[in-house]
């Protein structure tokens, strides 16, 4: 690859350790202020809770729309690459399908309000939305079919349909103090063993 020159195009700077470490600690506080107040959660609460100043979230993320985006890819490639660590660790492919689940909906749940937050960028949202996928459904068909492989489950499930199951049943959060989606989900993960 050339630069527009003609000689070698120049790699972008990879940031430093410490600006990594910065980056990570303050997407992992963003997230679980969203989890707990969703993706309005005011910046100041998020800066506190990773030790970090106001004006570095803005260094790091200008825009609310900035710090959303980025939670959101942080998340999806947590789970991404939790899936093939669970499926090593757990005592049954069932167990590591059920953990990965739960973190597919604490995802959900900091999901929740990206529409809206994006509204002006429909273009941006279908590209996440994509990603989302690609990431996201050959993990779960891999956790699907280890379970499947050992007799936890039956073999006819797919990965797509499993987390459209999921995000639906989690849809519900915001409707009232009676609903406990991740009941719901963790019945719907019980069913699927066979019986």
């Amino acid at each position: 690859m050339s630069g527009t020159d003609g000689g070698p195009a120049t790699p972008a700077p990879r940031k430093r350790a410490d600006a990594r470490r910065n980056e990570q600690t303050l997407l992992d506080a963003a997230a679980a202020a969203f989890i707990a107040s969703g993706v309005d959660a005011p910046v100041r609460d998020i800066a506190a809770k990773a030790g970090v100043g106001v004006g570095t979230i803005y260094r790091h993320f200008p825009t609310r729309a900035d710090l959303i985006v980025a939670v959101y890819r942080h998340q999806v490639e947590a789970c991404a690459e939790a899936g093939p660590a669970l499926l090593a660790g757990a005592t049954t492919p069932h167990a590591a399908l059920a953990t990965w689940i739960d973190m597919f909906v604490d995802f959900l749940v900091t999901k929740h309000g990206l529409a809206a937050a994006l509204r002006s960028d429909e273009a941006g949202f279908a590209t996440l939305h994509a990603y989302f996928l690609d990431r996201l459904v050959p993990v779960c068909d891999e956790l699907l079919r280890a379970a499947a492989a050992a007799g936890e489950i039956r073999p006819d499930l797919d990965g797509y349909q499993l987390l459209r199951a999921v995000g639906n049943l989690c849809i519900g959060a915001d409707s009232g103090p009676g609903y406990d989606p991740r009941r719901m989900v963790a019945l719907l993960i019980a069913g699927l063993r066979r019986r």
